[in-house]
């Protein structure tokens, strides 16, 4: 009997489906995508209904001949891509190349590497789905139209090299906004006054602080030092005596397991893991590690989901280990059921462990450093979205000081509940805080003795500027983008030199303020925050065949290439805007200007073309090896960095300014990597 094929992406997923399946498959991998839109050129007939032009990739077409060698002699191929709308294009376009007379094709998905899961599916194949792959298909040529329209338009218009997209412009969009918030922001100037306090001295010698909160039942609102000085004066004349004590039982709940958003968050605040990192690891996860005598098993969940929804058979698996690990107590009554945001797609499960009773440390010896961390992270969480809520015992105290009145408060831990396994980094550091106001204990009407007033002066902060984290939250929360995009995002606008890391914090750089001015000024509906959102449903539309992805691309189309064509005549030419400098031509004598290039900003001579003379903008910051030159913004494909003015003489490079010694250690290391060094 022959042999049935089985097509997955990778060569990880195909060794640990491999095992499970049995000697009448063969299981091999794609690669990802073998057929694409052409490099070159558009590829899309914009006159006819938007009909793609795929051809095989350039760098898959041996792939794709050691595919249908495999193929050869085969009654059926299984096609097991991932369960999403990229997983469906790469089926569909396997079987459009493998086709033959007499040859079955069958998808299969599943959304975990189990054998359970990956029998189950072979077990009930189904047909290609074309909504889904029309989702895809639409999503591809509406980014290869804002792409290849835009791009060529920025080329002509600020520098060669620049792209645009349909997503990524919006996200650097916020990134611009936000910027814009922080410099126009103005602080204003308010004090505190905390007391110190302790009970009378026949009382325990406990010491605590209380907060200024009101005056004459209103709330206090120091705006300057003087109102301070004059509260602080009336409050040392003041007897303090403890008004009202209230205590409360607060009950916090488990957080829903882990969607793609919020994994990604997590793993930002927790690990410091950049959403690419993040997906990259969950992806070595999901696809299968070699767990010595039991091969390679997947340990997680499919990694890109929005559900928060998990299988019955993994809610029994949790329960038994909660119960056996903790007791009755840390188990609820009934399981902890979670509501996905009103958007959310629920195509496949939450993200978990596929083995919840695998703890962490069982497979620490397989995985490497980084994957027992984002394992760990996934299992804790879906641990604790089974657990019993957290319970708190809340005191807050009322002390009156002539007409004014204190707070002071302190929560203890009643119950740990799901906290026994996880905290969310946020919730931790405000539990550590409140811990820490421990306070004695006092009786209504108890006199107490101030120790000493506190006043300081403080600043309203602007907003802060967006991490990897707080970025994906709102690229979600506005329903930017879908969980297989964001990581992309923001490797796209980074990698473009949109934006730049700072301490961890996006800020966009001189060139993504410059061209999200101009694609403002010219396709606000492009840039619009609603527009892409809504465009995002009408995508999620056709993948549930309530749209036709042709009727969607030729509303999008028309006003598109309308406002590309008015562009074109009325944007800006900033590539000829030249900014005089007092600086004089070394070689000629004329004056110094500053032009845009395919770089950036550099220093021309103004005589050009006369006089070729040029030179690159130096940030005026020293080279820390003591070579005589200065460091120079520059780009490379591994994003940006400083790199001395006098190169290739001297190789020093920084990630970021040097200010003290240790930076020119860096430029020493760096400058013996010859492989970090970007050649002009």
């Amino acid at each position: 009997m022959p042999k049935s094929l089985v097509i997955v992406e990778s060569p990880a997923k195909a060794k640990t489906i491999n095992k499970f399946l049995g000697d009448k498959f063969v299981v091999t991998a794609s690669m990802g995508h073998i057929v694409d839109l052409p490099k070159s050129k558009l590829g899309v007939d914009v006159e006819n209904d938007f009909k793609p032009e795929y051809i095989v990739m350039k760098d898959r077409k041996k792939n794709l001949a050691a595919l249908k060698k495999e193929a050869k002699g085969k009654a059926a191929v299984y096609l097991a891509a991932d369960p999403d709308r990229e997983g469906e294009a790469i089926s569909w376009h396997l079987r459009n190349v493998l086709a033959e007379k007499e040859r079955k094709f069958y998808r299969v998905e599943f959304d975990e590497i189990t054998k359970e899961a990956v029998t189950s599916a072979f077990k009930n194949p189904r047909d290609i789905d074309m909504h889904l792959v029309n989702a895809q298909q639409a999503r591809r040529i509406l980014d290869r139209i804002v792409g290849y329209t835009l791009s060529p338009l920025l080329w002509k218009k600020v520098s060669r090299g620049l792209s645009a997209g349909r997503v990524q412009s919006v996200a650097v969009r916020l990134i611009v906004e936000r910027e814009d918030e922080i410099k126009k922001f103005n602080p204003k100037e308010y004090w505190e006054v905390l007391a110190e306090l302790k009970r009378k001295p026949d009382a325990p010698a406990e010491k605590f602080t209380a907060k200024l909160a009101s005056h004459k039942g209103n709330k206090v609102d120091i705006v300057r030092k003087d109102e301070s000085d004059r509260i602080t004066a009336e409050l040392r004349k003041s007897i303090f005596v403890v008004e009202d004590i209230k205590e409360s039982k607060k009950k916090k709940n488990p957080y829903p397991p882990f969607t793609t958003s919020k994994l990604q968050q997590e793993a930002f605040n927790k690990l410091r893991f950049s959403g690419a990192r993040t997906m990259s690891i969950a992806q070595g996860l999901y696809e299968g590690v070699e767990l010595g005598g039991e091969g390679s098993v997947g340990l997680i969940t499919y990694m890109r989901t929005d559900s928060v929804r998990i299988s019955k058979d993994a809610q029994a698996d949790a329960k038994k280990y909660i119960l056996s690990k903790f007791g009755k107590k840390f188990y609820p009554e009934s399981p902890n059921i979670y509501k996905a945001r009103k958007a959310a797609q629920e195509a496949h499960e939450a993200i978990r462990p596929t083995l919840p009773l695998c703890e962490p440390e069982a497979v620490k010896g397989y995985l490497t450093p980084d994957q027992l961390k984002l394992y760990t992270l996934i299992w804790n969480r879906f641990i604790a979205s089974q657990m019993s809520p957290a319970i708190y015992a809340q005191t807050s105290v009322d002390i009156k000081a002539g007409d004014y009145i204190f707070k002071a408060a302190s929560t203890r831990v009643d119950f740990e509940g799901y906290t026994a396994v996880y905290e969310a980094e946020k919730e931790k550091d405000e539990d550590d805080a409140q811990a820490r106001a421990k306070l004695p204990e006092l009786s209504i009407d108890e006199p107490l003795d101030l120790l000493e007033l506190l006043p300081s002066q403080h600043f309203t902060k602007p907003p802060p500027r967006y991490s990897d984290a707080s970025l994906v939250k709102a690229l979600e929360e506005l329903g930017i983008g879908r969980p297989s995009t964001y990581a992309p995002i923001i490797q796209t606008i980074t990698a473009r030199d949109y934006v730049g890391r700072e301490a961890g914090y996006f800020r966009p750089t001189e060139l993504g303020m410059i061209v999200t001015k101009l694609l403002m000024q010219h396709f606000p509906k492009i840039l619009d925050v609603e527009f892409t959102a809504k465009l995002e449903d009408e995508l999620d539309g056709i993948e549930e065949g309530e749209a036709d992805w042709v009727i969607v691309l030729k509303s999008f189309y028309s006003p598109f290439i309308h406002a590309v064509d008015k562009a074109k005549l009325e944007m800006k030419d900033v590539k000829k805007e030249v900014v005089a400098t007092d600086e004089v031509c070394s070689v000629c004598g004329k004056p110094m200007v500053i032009k845009w290039g395919r770089r950036g900003k550099f220093m021309s001579c103004s005589d050009y073309p006369a006089c070729k003379n040029a030179k690159s903008i130096t940030t005026g910051v020293k080279c820390p090896t003591g070579c005589g030159g200065e460091l120079v913004a520059r780009k490379s494909r591994r994003g940006s960095f400083f790199g001395c003015s006098r190169y290739p003489k001297c190789n020093f490079i920084s990630k970021k300014l040097p200010d003290s010694a240790s930076a020119k250690d860096e430029g020493k290391a760096a400058s013996e990597n010859p492989e970090d060094t970007v050649k002009e």
